[in-house]
């Protein structure tokens, strides 16, 4: 198999052995009998150590991401923490985008900073910021990580450049791939040492469970995050596990959809009344798009605009969807709207994250792209 909607079908996903069963059963158990002291069955002893639901969920994302390991844990921020941890030691260093999600930057600030790790926040697409940033550091004591793709104004980080740079300095680069998915993005590819996902999103697909993962380049960090994920034991439940495998099942043509009705929406919403300007790396005008071109399949489903009404009236479009749904998260089948300042991005306000008053946040979902536009054109409207 080497196509990508074949393996996202097939990987770890082996019919049953016993009953001939094509989709794998949820083994829902705790603990595994065994055939005399120290004689497992199959290799498994405790669910907290190993699942066979779980298991093929990791075989899928090695194998969607060419990593020589994954792991699946209960949220993005456990798989974030682990990999943190794993790698990271008190006086190590964190090069962090300065528009990442709030969640991790709060996880870093709040949890890893008072344990003794410095954070230092660029602009992961200025070349000159993150060499600076990174003055000084080590193999034992460096990282830079970030999302390519940015909810303020989408800036794009070249993934390649910034592991020639990171790995010259002595740095691990890590990517938080969520809002693109291994469909459209391939980091490790591209010279990622670690990817990071909230399985929430994109790869689950339905907004129906949360989870996260770590695919990993390299088999002695694999092997930490691998021990982390059992010490700590924030695992992604059996059932957790078996919704994410049949999300990315149809993680390939979502996207695609997911794609086509953001540049739809995008391309509608641009000189709108009332709309002081749309953020889409897939609008041929974007700061980042050659780089989104040159290392991405597409341009994915998410896009922000700024509302020329500044706060009151980003407030108002927000609230006045019909289709487009007001909630959190993304990556869904759904349409969902969000107002980062307030909801997403509100443990930042006051620092270099902060995002404007006057953005919202479109998480373009699979419906018709018609209906889509037109929702937006009459929440515009009012």
């Amino acid at each position: 198999m080497t196509e990508f909607s074949t393996r996202a079908v097939h990987a770890g996903q082996e019919p049953d052995a016993g009953t001939g069963a094509v989709i794998p059963p949820i083994h829902v158990t705790s603990t595994y009998a065994q055939d005399g002291i120290g004689n497992m069955r199959a290799g498994y002893e405790y669910s907290r150590g190993g699942n066979p639901t779980r298991d093929g969920l990791q075989t899928l994302l090695a194998d969607l991401d060419g990593g020589v390991a994954a792991y699946s844990f209960a949220s993005g921020l456990a798989a974030e923490d682990a990999l943190l941890r794993a790698y990271l030691e008190p006086g190590a260093r964190v090069v962090m985008g300065n528009d990442v999600y709030g969640g991790t930057h709060r996880l870093v600030n709040r949890v890893h900073v008072p344990w003794g790790v410095q954070l230092v926040v660029v602009d992961m697409s200025d070349v000159d910021a993150v060499r600076g940033a990174l003055e000084g550091c080590s193999r034992e004591d460096g990282a830079v990580g970030g999302d390519p793709r940015r909810t303020r104004s989408w800036k794009i980080a070249d993934i390649a450049g910034l592991a020639e740079l990171g790995h010259a300095g002595g740095a691990l680069l890590v990517v938080d791939n969520t809002f693109a998915s291994p469909y459209l993005q391939q980091p490790l590819s591209l010279g990622a040492d670690a990817v990071v996902y909230s399985t929430t999103k994109y790869l689950g697909g339905h907004s129906d469970v949360v989870g996260g993962a770590v695919v990993l380049a390299d088999e002695a960090l694999a092997e930490a995050v691998a021990f982390l994920q059992f010490g700590a034991g924030a695992i992604s439940s059996p059932f957790d596990a078996f919704l994410t495998t049949r999300g990315i099942k149809t993680l390939a043509v979502r996207m695609e959809r997911h794609s086509a009705n953001a540049q739809a929406v995008a391309e509608s919403l641009v000189g709108a009344p009332g709309v002081e300007r749309v953020f889409y790396p897939g609008l041929a005008d974007h700061p980042g798009h050659e780089v989104a071109a040159k290392q991405m399949r597409s341009f994915g489903g998410m896009l922000s605009l700024s509302l020329s009404g500044g706060a009151a009236a980003a407030k108002r479009f927000a609230e006045s969807t019909e289709v487009f749904t007001l909630a959190e998260s993304l990556g869904g089948v759904e349409s969902l709207i969000g107002y980062p300042s307030e909801m997403t991005h509100a443990s930042v306000r006051g620092t270099e994250l902060e995002v404007p008053d006057d953005i919202v946040r479109l998480s373009v979902g699979i419906e018709d792209a018609g209906d889509l536009v037109a929702d937006l054109r009459q929440a515009l409207t009012r």
